[in-house]
């Protein structure tokens, strides 16, 4: 188990924890909540022992693996997946210590090292790395893609990937559904629900922590406190102890103002002195109960836009896409709709379909590709980047952020009526003058927000607004949204969010754009549909390859292939058009006879290889074989390792070989 005894921890002058005490049970799922700046990653850094506790003690079992996401951007060149299976400890060890016996040629060394990688599951280590890569929202020409040719957003999700590879028996995620969408989302929380471990996870989306933890953490004030249940029983729970907290407090307000009183009234009188006496000590001795101290709550609303124009857009045929060096990439094409006044659109698609970038192209930050979009008279867009920098300016503070925006929207606005203005956001003092570029993620979002504010917007592109805005602030939006008399079209992986705003729901798929018949149940339902049936092709062309192909000691090259038959011909008119296919036909097979005789031989050869590696590992498994015996075992299962990896290769270059010339003759 987990135990924090009266830890108080200190980052700076601040104090993050003050004799903080909690017990956490092997197995259980946890939620950590609490404000920003509140101290919950301080927390993690202090289960990981990046920091020490100024008082108190830590227990984590020494056996424990704890996995965590690393926060920084990887910066290499090697492939994706092999990038992923380093996460997993276990099997990085079972793999140096095999590199080591080879190196020394110890072949005791050798089978034990064997029997390490035997336990670490090698055997199936890359498909599962590919497995959490797919879940993730990869394809699968990206699974071996260079770790640095991916964006920021996707290299996080190496990160998180990488992290679920560990074996870990404690599980530390600090946000990590912040660079998913929503498909990735649902696909992570099955994962976790069914994670075995400890796990204790930090999260701002209200629906993803009900879904997987039932335990939640409250960090308030530099106190921990357990609630037994996930984050909607907290809330319930937390609410009912204020209550009870504030009456306690004002009873004993009352029982102190009674004593006072009768001190202050009979203390000088000698026949009552020794009575007031003990009421002075029963006052020094009572424990002083606190009032109930809330965080202030955050709240903002829209302001009445200037004109409803009614439809506010209309697509015709539009094309959706960006500009390449090699020409123009087209993602999402015909686009037959429009958008009205009052309308609640909530767009959802899988990752990579194409929703920012329908977003980015109603929001003129790129040209439509083809097709007319026609904007309603008096239309006036609020745009809400994914990323806030797209329309921030980094070297510049708050206020200056909204001179520049008045000038261009009220020009009559003074810099006191801005000021004011920016405080109703929490940028207060001296943060309006603060660079942009140093302001945590949370407090940017808050400025993009005060500005769509400003500007009086009749038609709302939100693109993940959730992002960085904790609950309180998240709750905030949702019900200005609700308040707004414009449009919305909103992309976001936050279900509550999308539950709360939108009456209806457009689905980005396949290169198109088209209503989505249901609710986001319904949609929640269609996305693990989707993904099961992925798994089931995925499993039966595994099964393929493992016929044609066995997996190495260690890290397996990827499955091979099956040889593609040759494609249908097409409709014969005559007979000699009959004849000539034929002839065609024949003199292929005749050509790709000596390629598919060798590689049926190769086949013949892993399949002897790969039972000869069970029997020698059986072997050793049940420790029938003397000292000498284990020494041959070793050297052996390294030659046929050698020999399996040639002849794969071998396998895999004829079986291009065949593809080509079937291409060829197509």
């Amino acid at each position: 188990m987990i135990t924090l005894r009266n830890i108080t921890l200190r980052r700076g002058t601040k104090v993050v924890l003050d004799d903080a005490s909690v017990t956490l049970q092997p197995g259980e799922k946890v939620g950590l909540v609490g404000r920003n700046g509140a101290g919950k990653s301080s927390l993690f850094s202090l289960l990981t022992d990046r920091l020490q506790s100024d008082k108190g003690e830590v227990e984590i079992p020494r056996q424990w693996a704890v996995g965590e996401v690393a926060q920084n951007m990887p910066e290499t060149d090697m492939p994706a997946t092999e990038f992923v299976l380093e996460g997993d400890t276990r099997l990085m060890a079972a793999r140096k210590a095999l590199e080591e016996a080879e190196a020394a040629e110890d072949g005791h060394a050798m089978a034990d090292a064997h029997g390490l990688l035997m336990d670490a599951g090698a055997f199936d280590a890359r498909p599962r790395a590919q497995a959490l890569l797919m879940g993730l929202g990869f394809k699968g020409a990206q699974v071996d893609a260079p770790v640095n040719s991916f964006s920021g957003g996707w290299r996080m999700r190496l990160q998180l990937a990488r992290a679920l590879m560990c074996p870990a028996d404690l599980m530390l995620l600090d946000e990590p559904t912040n660079h998913l969408d929503l498909d990735a989302l649902v696909w992570l929380e099955a994962w976790l629900q069914r994670y075995e471990g400890t796990l204790i996870i930090i999260s701002h989306d209200r629906e993803f922590l009900d879904a997987i933890t039932k335990v939640t953490l409250h960090l308030d004030e530099a106190k921990l406190m357990r609630y037994g249940g996930n984050y909607t029983a907290f809330e319930a729970m937390r609410a009912e102890r204020m209550v009870l907290q504030q009456a306690a407090f004002e009873k004993q307000q009352d029982r102190m103002a009674h004593l006072q009183k009768f001190i202050d009234r009979f203390k000088a009188k000698a026949s009552k002195a020794k009575q007031a006496q003990s009421r002075v000590k029963a006052l020094e001795r009572m424990e002083r109960l606190a009032p109930v101290l809330t965080a202030s709550d955050f709240s903002f609303e829209f302001r009445e836009p200037v004109s409803l124009p009614n439809p506010m857009l209309m697509f015709d045929e539009v094309a959706c896409g960006y500009d390449t060096d090699e020409g123009e990439k087209i993602i999402v094409r015909g686009i037959d709709r429009s958008v009205l006044a009052g309308q609640r659109i909530g767009i959802l698609g899988a990752n990579g379909q194409g929703k920012s970038t329908v977003v980015k192209t109603v929001a003129r930050m790129q040209r439509a590709m083809g097709g007319k979009i026609t904007e309603g008279k008096g239309l006036s867009i609020g745009y809400f980047a994914q990323q806030e920098m797209d329309v921030l300016r980094p070297d510049e503070g708050p206020l200056m952020h909204m001179v520049r925006l008045a000038k261009e929207v009220s020009p009559s606005a003074r810099e006191q009526e801005l000021r004011d203005f920016l405080g109703q956001f929490r940028f207060v003092g001296d943060m309006v003058n603060q660079q942009v570029g140093s302001l945590s993620g949370g407090e940017k979002a808050r400025l993009v927000l005060a500005m769509l504010v400003w500007q009086r917007p009749n038609l709302l592109l939100l693109d993940e607004p959730t992002n960085h805005l904790d609950l309180q602030t998240r709750e905030a939006l949702s019900m200005a949204l609700n308040e707004f008399e414009g449009t919305v079209m909103l992309v976001s992986h936050d279900r509550a969010l999308l539950r709360e705003v939108c009456d209806e729901f457009w689905l980005v798929t396949k290169g198109g754009v088209g209503p989505f018949d249901g609710d986001l149940d319904d949609y929640q339902k269609w996305l693990l549909d989707q993904s099961k049936e992925a798994a089931k092709l995925a499993k039966e062309a595994a099964k393929e390859a493992s016929r044609k192909t066995s997996s190495a000691a260690v890290a397996a090259p990827a499955p091979a292939p099956a040889v593609a038959a040759p494609p249908p011909p097409a409709p014969i008119a005559s007979r000699e058009d009959r004849k000539a296919s034929g002839q065609a036909r024949q003199k292929l097979a005749e050509q790709t006879r000596p390629l598919r005789k060798e590689m049926e031989g190769i086949d013949a050869r892993l399949n002897k290889l790969a039972d000869e590696r069970t029997a020698l590992e059986a072997q050793l498994a049940n420790g029938s074989a003397t000292p000498p015996q284990i020494a041959e075992v070793g050297k052996r299962l390294k030659a046929i390792h050698d020999e399996l990896e040639a002849a794969e290769l071998r396998w895999l270059e004829l079986s291009g070989q065949v593809d080509a010339m079937h291409a060829a003759a197509a």
